[in-house]
């Protein structure tokens, strides 16, 4: 590097997905499982209330649109593999988590807003009170779309930061103090 330049404190994009694509080809076999089997449950947890999986419990009075399909897929993979994050390795020391809280409640707020997205328009309570069944056909559905894109984006975004932590070295701690000298017999006497 030449003198007087230094490196920037956060990578560019294509380096921190870069860092993100190293993370993930250091996932184990069974953090690969754990991934699979969050993002079946979070699929299911999206899916049967929203009607996207027929069931007997729930009903829609809306069709589903196209696209409900491709958000609920992606955010059920991309939340699973998130989700696959918080797993340690059997061996692993746990580490303090750099990130804080901020990934956990972003994807869990990418969750909420994809099924908002994707479910009914008027069957959604919230907006049926806010706005009425014309008003949740005319103003809420429409938005939809923008829900699904930024709920998606809050998910994938929380990954990405989670996948950067397993990569990029903690900042170490600070030395202890040093310890003060202990009484010598001399001192004692």
């Amino acid at each position: 590097m030449p003198p007087g330049t230094s490196t920037p404190l956060l990578p560019t994009r294509t380096g921190t997905l870069r860092t993100a694509a190293t993370a993930l080809r250091a996932w184990t076999p069974a953090r690969w499982a754990v991934s699979a089997v969050a993002a079946v449950a979070v699929a299911l947890a999206i899916g049967i209330p929203t009607v996207l999986i027929p069931n007997p419990v729930f009903g829609r009075e809306i069709p589903v649109v196209w696209w409900n399909y491709p958000v609920w897929i992606l955010t059920s993979l991309v939340a699973g593999m998130l989700v696959a994050t918080y797993v340690r390795p059997r061996r692993a020391q746990p580490a303090p988590d750099p990130a804080g809280e901020g990934p956990s409640r972003a994807g869990m707020a990418g969750g909420v807003l994809t099924w908002f997205a994707v479910g009914c328009p008027v069957c959604n309570k919230i907006a049926l009170l806010a706005l009425g069944y014309t008003g949740a056909l005319t103003w809420f559905a429409p938005f939809q779309p923008v829900l699904a894109v930024a709920g998606l984006a809050l998910t994938a975004g929380a990954l990405v930061v989670r996948l950067r932590g397993e990569v990029y070295c903690p900042v170490p701690a600070p030395a202890a103090a040093p310890a003060a000298p202990s009484p010598t017999a001399a001192e004692h006497a």
